[in-house]
């Protein structure tokens, strides 16, 4: 059985292990949380490394941008050089191809018509390619990676815009402490709606789940969630708010959606492969194992 440790930043009480199997070829699947200390991950991963197959890269990202500018977090590099051994992958390379074959099946499959639904996406330099797919069907984009990661209340509806906001913003940016971006740690077990007013009269919200739970007004209703990194209980919580939908681009494991650091880890030692996968090579396997998202109908009687 091959081994999957995703070690993350993240609360130690989402901490879930899994037991799954595609193919024949069965996986051990388990998210570490280290409520937000970088060196007890730094330590964890250097102690497991190579004891496992693949390793995820959880709460934190290596890499944010656009498909002209990559830009390298540097507490993202500081762990990745953590693991000598074994293959560690932070999930950007799923976010480029399955989270864009989510948006094409809920359209082109599922029959979703997105033209003119308004979509608030939290983060589009962490999901590039979920929000190409977006505005591709024909999405209204509310674009918040100023205010969800920098605290700046100011919206964007363009990817061009963005594109050029962050050529000046993200190089001083990816110097700042991750947890000034993120939610790490206790962080992600509250949730204060402080820019609830950018969730008001959208009917989709997509993106990481840390921001949308951090964020997310009491009142829902009717709305479209699409993440992953999901709990049983934050579906819960999403059905109490009124959401009407949830979509995870991720599989369902044992009663949670993984991050997509984590199933990138999967595919990667499923392929056997000692380092990070091309988008062909991950487009493949995906089409191999038959991954397609996540539907839950919250308000279904």
């Amino acid at each position: 059985m091959k081994r999957i440790v995703s070690i993350s930043l993240g609360s130690s009480k989402r901490n879930h292990k899994a037991e799954v199997e595609f193919k024949g070829v069965g996986f051990s699947v388990e998210r570490i949380g280290t409520d937000g200390d970088m060196d007890k991950m730094i330590a964890m991963i250097r102690e497991l490394d190579g004891q496992v197959d693949a390793f995820g890269l959880g709460g934190i990202d290596l890499y944010l941008g656009t498909p002209a500018h990559r830009y390298t977090i540097r507490d993202g590099k500081r762990m990745v050089a953590a693991a000598q051994k074994t293959p560690i992958v932070d999930g950007s390379g799923l976010k480029d191809t399955l989270e864009r074959l989510t948006i094409r099946h809920l359209n082109q499959t599922m029959g979703w018509d997105f033209t003119g639904k308004t979509a608030l996406l939290t983060s589009a330099l962490d999901r590039w390619g979920m929000a190409e797919e977006l505005e591709a069907a024909g999405c209204k984009l509310e674009i918040g990676d100023l205010i969800f990661a920098l605290g700046i209340p100011i919206s964007m509806h363009k990817l061009k815009t963005l594109d050029r906001v962050a050529r000046m913003l993200a190089p001083i940016a990816m110097r700042l402490p991750f947890s000034v971006l993120y939610p790490t740690g206790k962080k992600q077990e509250s949730s204060d709606g402080k820019f609830s007013r950018y969730f008001r009269g959208k009917d989709i919200i997509a993106g990481d789940y840390n921001y949308i739970n951090k964020h997310m007004p009491d009142h829902m209703t009717g709305q479209i969630v699409i993440t992953n990194t999901i709990t049983a209980q934050d579906v819960e919580e999403l059905r109490k708010r009124g959401a009407k939908t949830l979509v995870t681009s991720t599989p369902e494991l044992s009663g949670r959606s993984f991050g997509t650091n984590v199933m990138e880890a999967l595919l990667v030692a499923y392929a056997g492969a000692g380092t990070a996968l091309t988008r062909e090579e991950y487009n493949r396997l995906l089409a191999e194992l038959d991954f397609v998202p996540r539907i839950v109908n919250l308000q279904a009687n």
